[in-house]
């Protein structure tokens, strides 16, 4: 690893409209490159939106015709991979000469299934590759599929080795372990999760892995959706519904940056070698504080890590 400004955006997406949402986040890179910024984080499905409060019309047993039309407007707005999407994207990043890391739906132009996924863009606007969520979480599994070990993704950037997981898998502990097996030194933790326990998380995993954490949220009103979708919005969640938190982290566990909450914006932090370095003395999680006569942890079809050419 090598010192460099990493950075994470805060921001509103144009739900359910993902050209909009593209548009966006050029602006936002933009942003990142005036300030020196070589690695940039997108929340969790921030193309097209992570779409809270919506029940997509199901209840245990049944599902209606207008829920499937919701299913299918937020189809149409996801992201294929490789895609004209993620083409834009990728120039994004070659034309700052920057890392961008952003969490999509994606969408299988085969099977027709949706996925959370997190795309990764080299500096040179290569797409290294993704990871799709292993396990969404309760209600998401209406929409998203599972991903599987073959895009447990760890890249090896000019910057670092660069990888994560998405909301609640960094509640997984061998998902994390997966992780901290590949050498991860920068870890992204993209989330749907406003609460304060998630910067909770977010040093925890900080500490445990000794790596830099960069975890990334969005800000959602209800009246941020469609004039169509908003009396399908759930009646008992709030005006707000995700505040955000976004934040920083040291290998320490120390808050470099955030939390942000309840507004847009760009948190920004120096990542420094040294630090990583300093906090391996009296933890390694696969080094010398491992013991690998007593544990052993069997991933399934984890790719190797990839050496991306910047």
């Amino acid at each position: 690893m090598k010192d460099f400004k990493a950075g994470c955006v805060q921001a509103t997406p144009s739900l359910f409209n993902k050209e909009e949402t593209v548009n966006g986040m050029q602006r936002w890179v933009q942003k990142a490159a005036g300030e020196d910024v070589k690695l940039l984080i997108f929340p969790e499905s921030y193309v097209p939106g992570y779409p809270a409060g919506l029940g997509f019309g199901t209840v245990v047993g049944s599902r209606t015709e207008k829920g499937r039309q919701q299913f299918r407007e937020l189809w149409e707005n996801s992201v294929e991979v490789p895609g004209p999407e993620t083409d834009r994207m990728g120039e994004m990043a070659k034309t700052h000469k920057m890392l961008l890391v952003v969490g999509v739906t994606e969408r299988d132009s085969i099977s027709k299934t949706l996925y959370c996924t997190l795309l990764y863009f080299g500096a040179n606007g290569q797409l290294l590759g993704k990871h799709r969520k292993l396990k969404p979480t309760a209600a998401e599994r209406l929409i998203w599929g599972e991903g599987d070990g073959t895009t447990l993704s760890t890249f090896d950037t000019d910057l670092g080795v660069i990888g994560g997981l998405i909301c609640w898998e960094n509640y997984m502990p061998l998902a994390r372990m997966a992780m901290y097996k590949k050498g991860i030194e920068i870890y992204v933790a993209p989330t749907a999760d406003a609460r304060d326990s998630w910067t909770s998380t977010m040093i925890h995993i900080a500490r445990e892995g000794r790596c830099y954490v960069i975890g990334c949220n969005q800000i959602i009103r209800k009246e941020d959706y469609p004039n169509h979708l908003r009396p399908e919005l759930a009646d008992d969640r709030p005006e707000v519904l995700s505040r955000g938190g976004s934040v920083i982290v040291s290998p320490m566990g120390d808050l470099l940056a955030g939390p942000l909450y309840n507004e847009e914006g760009l948190l920004t932090a120096e990542l420094q070698q040294k630090t990583l370095i300093e906090s391996k003395m009296d933890f390694d999680v696969i080094g010398h504080y491992s013991r690998n006569d007593v544990f052993n942890l069997s991933v399934k079809n984890q790719p190797e890590i990839k050496k991306a050419d910047e």
